[in-house]
């Protein structure tokens, strides 16, 4: 790798806490709707295995913390002991390859319709307002009292991922799930202790954290959020003073890494042009720092070499590309995901059918 760190900053290695990272090439955390019934399956030990290489890391697709959480069909829990052990030969896989393994934890509040929720209940969020799509069915606001069982939820969610073999946990505080909703001065419309000033608006992800570092440790802990970003109708009026107060608040936790998906990903696919940047909230903030969104080998490597992020997180590269890392390596052209399969069902087409690189030995 000497010979590459000059032209690939991104294969260079890099101490993340103590974990031995070969390179800075992290698999994102997608979503694959290819957990039937909520419970990981035995094709995800190929398609995870596939992605690993010795040293990389890598971020589990979002898993539900509890059933309330779910708002799309076929994605996996972590709040059964079902899903607990399904996810073992998974992790399982992951080591053998000597990868490390965070399990991406969410919750996706009102991003969900009754059919997902118990009894049939209405979703849960922060607000009653619902999102502006027939899909979707308008929440319940949660009572104050309620929101101490839901970061609960989370935590024992973390201590599953822990039982289940992961490294660690990433909270998905991003792209208009739970998390975002309460943070987003758009969606949070309350006027209890969650709501209203931004320390209040931010009060319920730092709760989340505190009580996964209590449980887990601060080392194992890493966080994703997209301040800027207006999913799922939750955007903020001023992104990046709640960045900036996140980031200095996590400080205090002293959790291993923040993820942060850059402003010009405004929406799921589209890639925007953007004056906003992540250098005030990379600055700001103590520990590792992963940047997302839009990346290809060329503003990645940029990117780290520029002291810009410590690592990158790459989506559907590293879904289209399973051995990205060495792609990047012999600058070989990379395959082209096919976004018409992202979420089907489908246990191989999609999913474990990309081809690798031709390489002789």
């Amino acid at each position: 790798m000497s010979a590459q760190s000059n032209i690939n900053p991104l294969l260079t290695p890099y101490k993340l806490g103590n974990f031995n990272l070969s390179h800075r090439v992290v698999l994102a955390p997608l979503t694959r709707e290819r957990s039937y019934d909520n419970v990981p399956q035995p094709h995800a030990i190929l398609y995870y295995s596939q992605r690993t290489t010795k040293g990389g890391l890598l971020i589990s697709e979002a898993t539900g913390v509890s059933d309330t959480a779910q708002g799309y069909p076929h994605t996996p829990g972590i709040w059964t002991k079902e899903q607990i052990e399904a996810w073992k030969p998974i992790v399982d896989a992951v080591h053998a390859k000597g990868g490390i393994f965070f399990c991406q934890i969410w919750h996706v509040g009102r991003v969900s319709n009754s059919g997902f929720q118990p009894n049939w209940q209405a979703p849960i969020s922060c607000t009653d307002n619902g999102i502006d799509y027939a899909d979707f069915t308008p929440p319940r606001r949660l009572r104050t009292d309620e929101i101490p069982q839901i970061v609960n939820d989370y935590r024992i969610a973390a201590r599953n991922a822990m039982e289940a073999g992961f490294d660690g946990v990433e909270i998905h505080g991003a792209h208009g799930y739970l998390i975002d909703q309460f943070m987003k001065d758009q969606v949070n419309d309350r006027t209890d202790q969650y709501g209203g000033s931004l320390e209040n608006r931010c009060r319920f992800a730092l709760e989340v954290v505190e009580a996964i570092v209590n449980e887990i440790g601060a080392d194992k802990v890493g966080i994703r959020l997209s301040p800027f970003a207006n999913y799922m109708e939750s955007g903020d009026s001023n992104p990046e003073a709640l960045g900036l107060h996140m980031v200095e608040s996590l400080n205090k936790y002293k959790i291993l890494y923040c993820h942060m998906v850059e402003p010009r990903m405004k929406t799921v696919s589209e890639i925007s042009k953007c004056t906003d940047s992540l250098l005030p909230l990379r600055h700001a903030f103590n520990g590792t720092f992963i940047a997302a969104g839009g990346y290809d080998k060329e503003d990645g490597n940029k990117a780290v070499a520029e002291n810009h992020a410590d690592l990158i997180a790459f989506g559907r590269h590293f879904l289209a590309n399973p051995d990205l890392p060495r792609s990047f390596e012999l600058n070989a052209p990379l395959n082209k995901y096919r976004r018409d399969t992202f979420y089907t069902s489908d246990p191989m087409i999609g999913y474990t059918d990309y081809p690798f690189l031709e390489t002789t030995p």
